[in-house]
């Protein structure tokens, strides 16, 4: 169970893995989420879906190693299994219990920065399967950080790429593209969704609010233990404590306080970077003395 189907580098420090959880795969829903434990005691740690396929039984996750637990997931490889998958948790996207009639006359545009193009793919996907019109701005600092391009280009009705350095289509943020797109193209656009770094889906709804164009985001980068008992996810939405693990991780951009989010985002720093030094140095240990061993 848990197999590793394959596994593809997107880039130099982000992998696309399918993972054998048929349960998983069968009532995975756009917008939710699963907890990934690559090995026995090891650290919970939660991944936005980018994927599912049901007949295959087969889910889809994308990771990027930015520390310890990252790295162990992105050193796995085809054919190697996780200890433990859970899921589907967190509450699909608000548009997953509308009909098709209800969503007649919306055309959506997803905000898709860096990793977090992944998780927009199953809600595009989803959406243009139902003929829901669908535009998807793709973002990242430079060309060859941009992922998931092909298969996004085929499940939207236009598809704008955006990179910090102009090294591909439109040169600036994210923000400056949608706000081209509706002010300069003359797009009309009934609702926007947001999924990336809490910094671009911060200005995305600051962004979307000065246009008028109501806006979700996704709050999947504070969460640590997934079920709402650590409390790390706690974020105020519309004045209200909330928690993204067990109440998202999908709300309305306008009412997140995103300077309080990015503060807690960064509670853990001090401890991930010991982490990560602690790491490095058995990794080193490890090294000189199974050589030793062998002798």
């Amino acid at each position: 169970m848990f197999e590793i189907i394959s596994k593809e580098m997107l880039s130099p420090a982000v992998c696309r893995m399918e993972v054998y959880a048929p349960r998983l795969a069968e009532s995975a829903r756009p917008g939710q989420f699963l907890i990934v434990i690559p090995e026995d005691h090891g650290e919970r740690i939660p991944l936005t879906i980018s994927d599912y396929n049901a007949e295959k039984g087969t889910v889809t996750i994308v990771t990027q190693r930015i520390g310890v637990s990252t790295g162990e997931i992105c050193a796995l490889e085809q054919g190697d299994r996780f200890a433990d998958v859970t899921g589907p948790l967190g509450c699909p996207s608000e548009f997953v219990v509308k009909s098709a009639v209800e969503l007649s006359g919306e055309h959506y545009i997803f905000i898709a920065g860096g990793v977090g193009t992944a998780p927009v793919y199953p809600q595009a996907r989803y959406l243009h399967s139902l003929g829901v019109p669908v535009d998807v701005i793709i973002g990242a600092k430079t060309a060859e950080l941009l992922i998931y391009k092909e298969q996004m280009a085929e499940v939207c009705d236009n598809l704008f790429i955006c990179t910090d350095d102009g090294s591909e289509g439109f040169k600036g943020m994210v923000t400056g593209l949608l706000e081209k797109l509706v002010t300069e193209d003359g797009r009309r656009y009934t609702q926007a969704v947001a999924i990336g770094p809490m910094i671009m889906m911060k200005f995305a709804s600051l962004t979307a609010k000065k246009l008028g164009l109501p806006i979700t985001v996704s709050l999947n980068t504070l969460m640590v233990d997934g079920t709402g008992m650590c409390g790390a996810c706690r974020v105020t939405v519309a004045g209200k404590t909330r928690f993204a693990c067990v109440e998202g991780p999908e709300f309305n951009g306008y009412d997140v306080d995103f300077d309080e989010a990015m503060r807690r985002q960064g509670m853990y720093r001090t401890q991930e970077k010991e982490a990560e030094t602690e790491y490095e140095h058995e990794c080193r240990i490890g090294r000189t003395s199974r050589p030793q061993e062998k002798a």
